[in-house]
């Protein structure tokens, strides 16, 4: 198939481009890598370099796409709070313009939810954002015959996770500052409970989802088990600082995977303790 992965050269978009491509598709990214990287390009991969909030973007492909994987959005809780706008026009406006690319063409979409979308919409401008995102959808789905699923990622770290700068999260900040010698901070008193899933299994879901066509669902992919931020700190067997806390994040992430189990046999895999385990650091 001829695949566009929106958001193609950041974390997600880059593990599932490599598992795309090694099954034998064609795919097509596009990326204004404001977070994504040049060093994450794939061989094989087309690039393009341009803002899905431009709808004159989507239009750069030579060929109408057999599905789109809208992994691209501005991430993280903390800055939105900076420059709410940016997130909205992103977020929303960019997500609005695949839409129209896919009634155009009949094209399937599988979007990539947030598990912050349990702590309330406003809760912070990212969640509002990205339940800007899902709703949109949803009115498409049901008055436009858009075909599309939304599938949630709870916490998700491996490889190509970002590890410097304001938009990491945090298994990828604590992995480069164990690695510098830098002090690894929690902020307020690490009892916040999060539902850390590996990329490996996000792209398992994801591959499901397209290749048993299963639209018209919201999925959550996590491993309906969390870990309190001092439990984190334990596996990587370090002393980390407290800091204030910050607004407008959860006290607790903990999927509901029951619908991904039940319609795309899904299953996660890989637990965190494992994976900090084999680091060595």
């Amino acid at each position: 198939m001829y695949i566009l992965v929106t958001g193609g050269a950041g974390f997600v978009g880059t593990n599932l481009i490599k598992q795309l491509l090694k099954e034998g598709h064609s795919v097509v990214s596009i990326d204004n890598y404001s977070t994504g990287k040049e060093e994450n390009h794939i061989t094989g991969c087309t690039y393009i370099k341009g803002d899905i909030s431009q709808h004159t973007n989507i239009k750069k492909y030579n060929k109408p796409v057999d599905i789109i994987f809208h992994m691209a959005a501005i991430a993280r809780i903390q800055p939105s709070f900076e420059d709410p706008e940016k997130y909205i026009n992103t977020n929303f406006n960019g997500t609005f313009n695949i839409i129209q690319y896919c009634i155009k063409n009949n094209t399937p979409l599988i979007y990539a939810g947030s598990s912050s979308h349990h702590s309330g919409k406003f809760k912070n401008p990212y969640t509002f954002s990205k339940d800007m995102g899902e709703e949109i959808i949803q009115l498409y789905q049901k008055h436009f015959g858009l075909k599309a699923s939304i599938a949630r990622f709870y916490n998700v770290y491996g490889p190509h996770q970002l590890t410097e700068g304001g938009y990491t999260t945090l298994i990828g900040r604590w992995i480069n500052n164990i690695k510098n010698g830098l002090p690894c901070e929690i902020y307020g008193d690490g009892s916040k409970r999060r539902d850390f899933t590996h990329i490996d299994d996000i792209v398992e879901g994801l591959n499901r989802i397209m290749k048993q066509e299963a639209y018209g669902h919201i999925f959550e992919l996590g491993r309906e088990k969390n870990h309190s931020v001092l439990d984190v700190a334990e596996m990587f067997n370090i002393n980390p600082i407290h800091v204030e806390d910050k607004p407008g994040e959860a006290l607790e992430t903990l999927s509901d995977s029951s619908l991904a189990k039940d319609i795309l046999a899904w299953e996660p895999k890989i637990n965190l303790k494992d994976y900090i385990k084999k680091l060595k650091l």
